[in-house]
């Protein structure tokens, strides 16, 4: 049983990768920490607490940061995710509230409950994590792996042509991640982008899971709509779900041990690129089985309610 904390942005693919691991028997989910990025951190909190109900988990949701650690804050993807984050799903609220601790403390004292247990899978911008490295300098070593959602190391970017939407919403946190003494692995777009879903995919949920899969397939009308405005018509890519999947099947992908650092003004800004210093490597996953990870995924939606 793999300890995992997701940090999320609550979005459409995060509420894919969050119901994915309330059904894995080989996910244990101590918890989910909100961040800005697809949807203010107020709204992304709301909706992690909707999920966890939604889902009928008993599991604390700690809220982060609500701007990056430099830059001015970013306007939500809304024109992606809906205003509410979950497509066309009119806001709601959560029975539950947010515990007291910021992310930050939340992860640095589970990173010591859990030392060397804790995978940490973070699928939106990095600012909790990096917020959490400067609280306590023993908070990377502490972790056992950082498996996360972001970058491109030759695909490209997917909100400029250089950056990946998550690392160029805070680039600086991100380059205080990668510069940590972590074990950090990249689920990049290299990898995300070679694993779609349908809108049979979102069909065949709905039927084999009526009530959370039925969820998914009403959020995948908005974002799939997205992608078609954009001149993909043959799905979404599988981002967020890819990572919480790494964090248990590392084997299906792929990986080259490379050091990154990331790029923080310019137009480049928010690239992760081969690093130059002596920090250390960065697993980045270039290949995966997609069709593997694509069943893993539906199969665990199925066994869901």
């Amino acid at each position: 049983m793999t300890k995992i904390i997701i940090d999320t942005d609550p979005g459409i693919d995060d509420a894919m990768a969050i119901f994915y691991a309330a059904a894995a028997p080989d996910i244990e989910l101590l918890g989910l920490t909100a961040i800005f990025g697809n949807v203010t951190v107020d709204i992304a909190t709301r909706n992690a607490l909707r999920l966890i109900e939604a889902a009928g988990l008993e599991c604390p949701v700690a809220r982060g940061a609500e701007t990056p650690l430099e830059l001015p804050p970013f306007e939500p993807s809304s024109h992606v995710h809906g205003r509410e984050g979950f497509g066309d799903i009119p806001a709601q609220v959560p029975t539950g509230q947010a515990i007291k601790e910021t992310a930050a403390e939340y992860l640095v004292r589970m990173a010591r409950e859990h030392k060397g247990e804790l995978v940490l899978c973070p699928i939106g911008p990095l600012t909790n994590i990096a917020l959490a490295t400067q609280l306590d300098p023993e908070f990377a070593q502490n972790v056992a792996r950082i498996v996360l959602m972001g970058g491109s190391y030759e695909e490209g970017g997917n909100i400029t042509s250089y950056a990946e939407a998550n690392i160029y919403h805070d680039p600086h946190a991100a380059e205080v991640v990668f510069a940590s003494s972590a074990r950090i692995e990249m689920v990049g777009l290299d990898v995300t982008h070679q694993i779609l879903c349908t809108k049979e995919d979102f069909s065949a949920m709905a039927n084999a899971a009526p009530k959370l899969g039925g969820m998914l397939q009403d959020m995948s009308h908005f974002y799939l709509h997205f992608y078609e405005t954009v001149g993909k018509f043959d799905g979404c890519s599988l981002h967020d779900p890819a990572a919480v999947i790494a964090c248990t099947h590392p084997h299906l992908f792929t990986a080259k041990e490379v050091p990154i650092t990331v790029t923080c003004k310019g137009e480049e800004s928010g690239a992760t690129v081969l690093a130059g210093d002596a920090r250390g490597n960065t697993s980045v996953y270039m290949q995966v089985d997609s069709e593997a990870v694509k069943e893993l995924f539906m199969s665990r939606i199925s066994d869901l309610p």
